[in-house]
């Protein structure tokens, strides 16, 4: 259909929209989902998309792909946010900003149990525990963790409580004063509520508070001669001066302030999140997106409440380095009043003190911004060059890369890895049991394992859904034209080509159907694929490896007297398959680490004992 055509057909149903609360899906002529909005009036912010006046450039871009749209009434703005979000994480559309994904940035969790946790996740889960960061790096989060632990005394072993009191004798960390003992039963609960309180206050960035009451209590023990109970204290107030060295003065000791800076380039965008407690800079977060991403009003205050989601520290304070409509500012104050019980206030700073706090966080997201551009573009070169050699006619954003570990005829498992635009992306990893072939016919178990995977891409939602742009198989010319097969029978026309190694183990030439193409001469590809092919096969191996010690738990191996679960792995980790360990030989099983004579020989006797003498 002509474009002027379609216009008119997207602006007349748009003209049909009501005028309240809701969220509207674009999608593209293949049916998949490019953008996700939300709006107030989603009659007027369709409606807006699809007429003739100014956009910018990424706006007409996206509008120029969009082949049809529907829509969501809700009842609230907050409902329409709520769904907006829901709707970004199932479909991944491609012109929507994200947070990274979960494992990208560390944060510390404070689990809401009868006795809390502090514990190190990298996952930010809806379970009602309060989370502190994002961090920018795991020492920043460890060096808190060990202040808490260490000076503090928070347990940080992994026993339940109160289930685990009074069970066993208190660790190693107990008898060195780095530990509360709370397993003994001499911390009553209340105590340990408040040391969690001001364990919370640390992670806050309040230490200043924390800091009188250690001064008050060293004076107390040193006056009533406790002398070891005071220098505890002297030593935990060193802790919390280590600590705040490693952070920026930026204003007065009583500030408590988000500041969000957004910088907008040619080939990339940024935000950095600063994060000031106590008027001391804690910490830093970037966050980069690509060329093509939306920043719009509406998307850049999702973001804005989908990045304290779950936080237990939100200041009562936030300023942007970028202006957002009233209808936008109101919908996040709502949202962190409803959600976090927090009353906030959203300025954008036009002078002073303030002012020059954003104008740091939108430095520092310039510099982000062109790091991303720098790696990306060192990336593309290398997808450039590997596009020449295979004669692809576009870069290939997304590859999926195969292979196949077994031992023997058992635990038959296969791996598949994603690349994209240059970067592992571990989050769309997938793994594959072989369940309908018999023997070790490599061909079949790839054919199995491609038509599993692409039996989804109809589905609509998540990694599955994503047709790649090239396709690597740790195998031949065999290899290649059994899968080319299959994806013919399923109508999907992606391109598949082997990696052929060398002696050593490295792939030294891609291959298809009907040739070679050696890429040994070209020095960014083979380091590229050789990463790859390491990668496929390390992930692969480990999930094989999972299935086979799961078998432990019907293990017969077990039984035999002296041999516990960790002799059992070792037992079942050196032979490729049971059948293989039990027509071992006595010196083969003495030979194990870990396995003395004597379990070797209960071992060998416990698969021998029918046989004659």
């Amino acid at each position: 259909m002509p474009k002027k055509e379609r216009m008119e057909r997207l602006l007349e149903k748009a003209n049909s929209l009501p005028s309240c609360p809701g969220v509207y899906v674009m999608k593209n002529a293949q049916g998949r989902v490019i953008y996700v909005g939300k709006s107030r009036k989603l009659k007027s912010r369709v409606s807006q998309y699809f007429q003739n006046s100014e956009k910018n450039l990424k706006t007409a871009r996206m509008v120029s792909l969009v082949e049809d749209f529907e829509y969501f009434v809700c009842r609230t703005e907050m409902e329409a946010l709520s769904l907006e979000n829901n709707l970004i994480k199932r479909h991944t559309p491609k012109y929507n900003i994200r947070l990274k994904d979960a494992k990208s940035y560390p944060y510390i969790k404070v689990t809401q149990e009868e006795y809390p946790r502090i514990l190190f996740t990298r996952s930010r889960l809806n379970d009602k525990a309060k989370y502190y960061g994002p961090y920018t790096g795991t020492s920043t989060v460890f060096s808190v963790l060990t202040l808490l632990h260490k000076d503090f005394g928070i347990p940080s072993c992994k026993k339940k409580f109160p289930r685990d009191i009074g069970k066993e004798r208190p660790c190693i960390y107990y008898q060195m004063k780095q530990c509360c003992g709370l397993c003994t039963g001499d911390v009553s609960k209340e105590e340990y509520a408040e040391m969690i309180r001001s364990a919370t206050e640390i992670l806050k960035g309040n230490t200043a508070k924390t800091r009188r009451g250690l001064e008050e209590k060293m004076l107390a023990y040193s006056e009533r001669e406790q002398y070891e109970a005071a220098i505890r204290c002297r030593n935990t107030i060193r802790a919390l001066e280590n600590l705040s060295e490693k952070q920026k003065v930026v204003s007065s000791p009583d500030d408590n302030r988000d500041i969000f800076g957004l910088f907008v380039g040619d080939l990339a965008a940024s935000i950095s999140v600063l994060n000031v407690r106590d008027g001391v800079m804690m910490n830093k977060s970037d966050f980069v997106f690509g060329r093509d991403k939306l920043l719009d009003d509406s998307t850049l205050g999702s973001f804005i409440c989908e990045y304290y989601r779950g936080k237990g520290d939100i200041p009562l304070e936030i300023y942007l380095s970028f202006s957002l409509d009233e209808e936008e500012r109101g919908l996040i104050e709502a949202y962190l009043l409803a959600y976090a019980s927090v009353k906030v206030e959203i300025r954008t700073p036009e002078r002073g003190d303030k002012k020059a706090l954003c104008e740091i966080a939108v430095n520092n997201a310039e510099q982000a911004a062109l790091q991303y551009v720098k790696d990306s573009e060192r990336s593309d070169g290398t997808l450039a060059k590997l596009a020449g050699l295979l004669g692809l006619d576009a870069l290939p954003d997304r590859i999926e890369v195969y292979d196949i570990s077994n031992l023997g005829t058992e635990h038959k498992t296969a791996g598949m890895i994603v690349c994209e635009e240059g970067k592992l992306k571990r989050s769309d990893y997938r793994s594959f049991t072989i369940k309908d072939i018999e023997g070790t016919d490599d061909y079949a178990c790839m054919q199995e394992t491609l038509s599993r995977r692409f039996a989804h891409l109809s589905d609509g939602e998540g990694s599955f859904a994503l047709l790649p742009d090239l396709i690597l198989l740790d195998g031949g010319r065999g290899h290649v034209s059994t899968v080319k097969e299959v994806l013919g029978e399923m109508g999907i026309d992606v391109p598949v080509f082997g990696m052929v190694k060398d002696d050593f183990h490295k792939t030294r030439a891609l291959c298809n159907e009907n040739e070679e193409i050696h890429i040994a001469r070209n020095q960014e590809v083979f380091v590229f694929l050789y990463k790859l092919q390491e990668e496929v096969h390390r992930y692969t191996v480990s999930k094989m490896t999972s299935a086979k010690l799961k078998s432990l738990k019907t293990s017969s191996l077990e039984k035999i007297k002296g041999i516990g679960e960790k002799k059992a792995k070792k037992l079942l980790l050196a032979f490729s398959s049971m059948e293989e360990l039990r027509g071992a030989e006595l010196s083969e099983l003495q030979a194990i680490k870990g396995i003395s004579e004597a379990d070797a020989r209960a071992v060998y006797d416990f698969f021998h004992k029918g046989d004659e003498t």
